[in-house]
């Protein structure tokens, strides 16, 4: 018997994330023994316009065409946090994203303060990778730390700046997720809310 696949249309506002997060939702996909989930090319959207009035509305309704109402999955929105608190712009546009589609999952992650904060928070696994020091620990303040990508170059031994659209599939194939998850609450929030769009059910 045949089995819908499951299926993740998403939604960020960086570059670097069009390559980078079907890496990531790959891997944890593997991780839950789904071995052919459909996951299309992120939908690019710079964070003013998804902030904007009528942006992340416009967005969601794009990529809820590509989710099979029939079908496990739905659509999630990642985006970084910089100086918004997360617990507040976060529900904020959650809200606002299943208005537009209340006929499908959402999920709305604010990476605090931007995705790259995931590689700090799991560091020690990046030694030797894209350029970087063999030898790394996690910053004490992974979370909140201005200038992520600042932190990757001046830890490069390589001489080359951090860049996002180059470095950011090939350390997201790097990091041990169980570290991330253990140094990054906003990334356990981002492994829990695939879980809920895959079951319908919140993870713990």
């Amino acid at each position: 018997m045949n089995h819908p696949r499951v299926t993740i249309a998403s939604v960020v506002e960086g570059e670097g994330e069009i390559s980078a997060l079907p890496v990531l939702l790959r891997r944890l996909m593997y991780e839950a023994g789904i071995w052919d989930p459909d996951i299309s090319t992120p939908f690019l959207r710079h964070r003013g316009q998804l902030i904007r009035a009528g942006g992340l509305e416009a967005a969601v309704e794009a990529q809820a065409r590509r989710v099979p109402a029939d079908h496990p999955g739905g659509i999630l929105v990642v985006i970084d946090a910089d100086d918004d608190c997360p617990a507040s712009l976060g529900p904020a546009l959650l809200a606002r994203a299943e208005a537009t589609r209340p006929d499908r999952r959402t999920a709305v992650v604010l990476a605090n303060r931007e995705f790259e904060a995931w590689f700090l928070a799991s560091a020690p696994s990046l030694g030797g990778r894209a350029g970087l020091a063999e030898n790394l620990e996690v910053p004490a303040n992974s979370e909140t730390l201005r200038d992520c990508k600042g932190w990757l170059t001046h830890h490069r031994r390589d001489g080359v700046r951090y860049r996002p659209r180059v470095d950011q599939s090939a350390l997201t194939h790097a990091i041990d997720l169980d570290l991330t998850r253990a140094n990054s609450p906003s990334f356990d929030k981002f492994c829990r809310d695939i879980t809920y769009l895959i079951t319908g059910k919140r993870g713990e």
